[in-house]
């Protein structure tokens, strides 16, 4: 996936304050788009060292945690055995080499995720497939951004055609919003995040 080699090399110093207060931001706006999903499966794509879905894991019956980096799985397989987490497991996985064939899941959460993948609607085509009809993708990241200049990711989205795209794919009932401001927080820029839920 998306830069996996940096992810490689900072997966035991990846969390910092700073990335734990936005995770924290992330997931609280996330759980305002769950409906009973105690009894739902959960993917949290692209999870890093997990910081969004350890924040949501008792919101789901389960969560698999799910990234390219083989570090940063090491890291979430620590947390769960350290907090005896029974709900949940990882998978080390590039969707981007090829498709999930026999995973599915009601609810797929990804945050700060698809900004490091060059082929967007490449992933949301996959994800749609893993999705149990019904299924929601809640994606958090950064509105489009011109001071951000960048060869390794793209400077935020533009929210409408995201959802354009999405629709294409065969996603509905999109909604999305601004929902956080911060500074220095994109790329060393000030910036604002957003969230969108969609369907299958």
């Amino acid at each position: 996936m998306g830069n996996t080699d940096k992810f490689e090399m900072i997966a035991n110093i990846y969390d910092t304050p700073e990335r734990i207060q936005i995770a924290k931001v992330s997931s609280d706006a996330i759980r305002e788009y769950l409906v009973d999903a105690n009894s739902k499966s959960a993917i949290d794509f692209g999870c890093g060292t997990g910081l969004v879905g350890m924040n949501l894991i008792s919101e789901f019956n389960s969560v698999l945690f799910l990234d390219a980096s083989h570090n940063m799985i090491d890291q979430i397989n620590q947390k769960i055995s350290g907090f005896n987490i029974q709900n949940a497991g990882t998978l080390c996985f590039d969707l981007e080499k090829e498709g999930l064939s026999d995973l599915r899941a009601d609810y797929i959460f990804m945050t700060q995720v698809l900004l490091h993948i060059p082929d967007v609607e490449l992933i949301l085509s996959r994800l749609f497939d893993v999705l149990n009809v019904g299924g929601h993708v809640i994606i958090v990241d950064f509105d489009k951004n011109e001071k951000v200049t960048s060869d390794i990711v793209h400077n935020g989205f533009n929210q409408v055609s995201l959802m354009e795209m999405m629709t294409k794919i065969g996603y509905r009932n999109i909604q999305s919003k601004t929902f956080y401001h911060g500074s220095n927080i994109f790329m060393g820029q000030d910036a604002s995040m957003f969230i969108l839920d969609s369907q299958k």
